[in-house]
């Protein structure tokens, strides 16, 4: 795929995005009743797909095999790490932390590709642990299907149901809905879903748009959970990236210091696509894939596979942390490890 047709962010950086409303899961966990608590962790859920709206110019870059990405964040209280840690089939494993809530998924997608329109599959599962509660909700993610892919006129629908399920207790469960759009109907981004107690019973009712705001209640007196923040000036001219997506690529000599050199930031040819120069961009696009293919062919002659640093396959099959990447930042240093030259 040409580099024109990416945005400079990284699916692994996209994956972080997932958090920009992190204060969600930091009400959930101090919060005692059990139906609040899911009504904050589906409010999460939803949130995770407002970003999208103003993104379909872009695709963001595929990461390559051991491609990492940290975004440790003491003003939001949480810290995050995720590595590519499969190519054939493309799984890119996340995990982020603080002292309210552990945030984990490995993510697998299917394309499927309607001449004029594109759906994006996930096969996956989300988990957001709450330790002072000993919650561990598990939840699905949504299709979603960019329109008019080869036009100008990009749009993008997220449609499905969602399943959040608390796997340490019954109590509650919940079920959202991501509306398809007609095409005689003028409401899009539409969502609508239910917090029931073990019996099936409603207890909190939720609707709203994913793009802009989460209510619960029966209007007009419901009450809004989440807003979606405001955009910033200018944004349609630099990929309609929210505040926090511009945030995830800043490189500055201190953090660049402590990094390892396969995190996203270091990566040339999205660096080269964020200040505009396409053509080196284009070329150095295309030096990085072919050094993923030198690699990989490597390992063939060798009769070896690639090992992921910092996750590990666990015996339900997903990538979770093996919890060794801060430490290792901190004694001895990536400064002072081996890592494969990746760009």
């Amino acid at each position: 795929m040409p580099v024109h047709l990416n945005e400079p962010l990284n699916t692994l950086q996209r994956l972080c995005e997932e958090l920009e409303y992190s204060e969600l899961l930091d009400r959930a966990a101090n919060t005692e009743d059990p139906f609040d608590r899911m009504m904050y962790i589906a409010t999460f859920v939803v949130s995770g797909y407002a970003s999208s709206y103003y993104r379909t110019g872009g695709k963001p870059f595929n990461p390559v095999l051991g491609e990492t990405y940290e975004c440790d964040r003491p003003d939001r209280g949480f810290r995050f790490i995720a590595e590519q840690v499969s190519h054939h089939p493309p799984i890119s494993a996340c995990h982020a932390e603080s002292k309210n809530f552990v945030f984990r998924q490995d993510v697998r997608c299917k394309n499927k590709f309607w001449g004029k329109s594109m759906e994006i599959v996930p096969v996956c599962t989300t988990h957001v642990t709450l330790p002072r509660f000993g919650d561990h909700y598990e939840w699905n993610k949504v299709t979603s299907c960019i329109h008019n892919i080869l036009s100008g006129q990009r749009w993008i629908e997220h449609y499905g149901e969602i399943t959040i399920k608390n796997s340490s207790s019954n109590v509650c469960q919940c079920k959202i809905t991501f509306i398809k759009a007609k095409y005689w109907n003028s409401n899009v981004n539409e969502v609508e879903g239910t917090v029931m107690d073990s019996k099936g019973k409603v207890v909190h009712r939720l609707f709203g748009k994913w793009h802009e705001a989460l209510f619960c209640g029966d209007p007009p007196s419901a009450t809004c959970i989440w807003r979606a923040n405001s955009m910033p000036v200018n944004y349609e001219q630099y990929y309609g990236f929210t505040k926090f997506a511009i945030e995830l690529n800043e490189l500055d000599p201190s953090l660049k210091a402590l990094l390892p050199p396969t995190d996203t930031r270091m990566r040339v040819d999205q660096r080269l696509l964020e200040e505009g120069n396409l053509e080196t961009a284009e070329e150095q696009k295309q030096r990085v894939e072919q050094l993923q293919r030198d690699r990989r062919r490597i390992l063939e002659e060798n009769n070896t596979s690639h090992q992921p640093k910092f996750f590990r396959r666990s015996k339900e099959d997903d990538w979770v942390s093996n919890h060794t990447y801060w430490e290792l930042r901190k004694d001895p240093g990536f400064a002072h490890m081996d890592f494969p030259t990746l760009w």
